[in-house]
């Protein structure tokens, strides 16, 4: 007689030690723990994720998993739920396109989930938003993973084009719906970028569901307005994501850039899948996944030169420069910061994208110095450093991070008075703002000159922190 289906409570895949264990992709641990929280059988386990006992027997002896099919069977069994899957380092379940279709046929062996049709991508929105309101501390905690970003960006090269959006819902959908979205982007950025990712996030993210999602559920609209809705929807997506990465909520901004990249592809917007791919090698490089940071960035590098945006491949390699710069690879690094400035060299800056406004001189220098720093060459990181700090003043929390980037090059050069100075500039720009990632980097500087306690000044600058950001870390 064939076992019905294990029922695992959703309680079990939020339980810390099961979050770790997915973390390191310790299948054996997590088979252990689901049997002893309940009472499943190897047997039984083997039944629902298509193994044999004896191979279950195997794995909770010891043997590690490491093929990405396997993972996927495991996870597709279990019926993990979306954040336990990203933990693992798999992309959210797809789910069948037209109602009716889900759970009448197993999955294949050796499918490969890049297909999906755009409502995967509205129910992957609706289940973000539950889960970033319920479960937002968990998941800031454990659900961040490098592999977690290889399957998104391979469908993004690999999945075919999707049939032309267009529906017949009760509300008619026109331009002026897709430009009021588009303004409510730009004014939202405006915010994030002034105030920081944490000031207007949740209005943000109520305004992605409670006006933006209903939209695409239940208008009417063509083709070509359904896919200039999906791109509307991904940049504000993406916008949503980047806020939940300035928080340091790793797991959310994974999450909601990976459903960003999938609606610009449902969109055919491949400049934005560039931007969205290059903010995946930011957070991966700002992490310390270095390898994850460079793939990345030559995914959007490929993808900004088949949209045919100069500034955007400018981009995408100081991204790649950054991630090899960590990586300590000075020669790689030197040869993509060549090709970034010979790319904003045969730039239109006439033709960029409205978001792309933000990547100017100033930015490019800070990259720059940001790279020279990791290699920790000072002087020529103190003059991009300092270039970096003509900018527009509206970026306030970019001008925090140029500002702590100066003050920690000049520890670097043993200025450790002007250090405490420049610190002290950005400590007051950063209690002005929401940012974690300000925070981080103020923190940086104090542990760098924590050392020197013995100059008056650092002292001082010491005690400032401390004083302004409480236990903010």
């Amino acid at each position: 007689m064939p076992l019905g289906p294990l029922r695992i409570p959703e309680t079990v895949w939020f339980d810390k030690a099961v979050w770790e264990s997915l973390s390191r992709r310790d299948i054996g641990e997590v088979f252990r723990r689901l049997s002893r929280l309940t009472g499943a059988s190897q047997t039984r386990i083997g039944a629902a994720v298509g193994l044999e006992q004896g191979y279950v027997s195997r794995v909770m002896a010891g043997r590690k998993i490491t093929s990405i099919e396997v993972l996927e069977r495991v996870a597709d069994g279990l019926d993990m739920p979306a954040e336990a899957r990203m933990a693992l380092g798999l992309a959210p379940a797809r789910q069948p396109c037209h109602q009716g279709m889900a759970h009448t046929a197993a999955p294949r062996q050796g499918d490969t989930p890049v297909d999906r049709c755009w409502r995967d991508d509205l129910r992957a929105a609706v289940e973000i938003r539950e889960s970033d309101v319920n479960r937002r501390d968990m998941i800031r905690q454990a659900a961040f993973a490098s592999a977690g970003y290889t399957l998104p960006a391979l469908r993004w090269f690999t999945a075919p084009l999707r049939p032309p959006v267009n529906t017949s819902g009760r509300r008619a959908v026109g331009q002026a719906d897709i430009d009021a979205i588009r303004e409510m982007s730009t004014t939202y950025r405006r915010l994030d970028n002034q105030f920081g990712g944490g000031h207007a996030r949740d209005a943000v993210s109520r305004y992605l569901h409670q006006e933006v999602v209903p939209l695409l559920a239940d208008g009417r609209y063509d083709a070509v307005t359904g896919r200039s809705l999906l791109s509307a929807t991904a940049e504000l997506v993406q916008l949503v994501g980047w806020q939940a990465y300035d928080r340091a909520e790793h797991g959310i901004a994974q999450r909601q850039l990976t459903l960003a990249l999938d609606l610009a592809h449902a969109a055919d917007d491949a400049g934005l899948g560039a931007e969205i791919l290059a903010a995946m090698s930011h957070q991966s490089t700002y992490l310390g996944h270095s390898a994850a940071g460079i793939d990345l960035a030559r995914a959007a590098r490929q993808t900004a030169q088949r949209a045919g945006l100069p500034v955007l491949t400018a981009e995408a390699y100081v991204m790649e420069a950054h991630a090899h710069a960590t990586a300590r690879d000075e020669k790689a690094c030197a040869k993509a910061l060549h090709h970034a400035e010979q790319a904003l060299d045969r730039a239109d800056r006439s033709s960029n994208p409205h978001w792309l406004v933000y990547f100017d001189e100033a930015y490019l220098s800070a990259k720059f110095a940001h790279c020279f720093h990791a290699l920790r060459k000072s002087s020529p990181a103190e003059r991009f450093a300092s270039r970096s700090l003509k900018m527009d003043e509206r970026y306030v929390r970019g001008k925090a991070f140029n500002l702590a980037l100066l003050a920690s090059v000049q520890v670097q050069r043993g200025e450790l008075e002007r250090a405490c100075t420049i610190g002290t500039e950005a400590l007051m720009l950063t209690t002005r703002l929401r940012s974690s990632r300000a925070v981080g980097y103020v923190r940086d500087l104090q542990t760098q000159l924590t050392r020197h306690r013995q100059v008056p000044a650092v002292r001082q600058f010491v005690s400032r922190v401390d004083a302004a950001l409480g236990a903010q870390r």
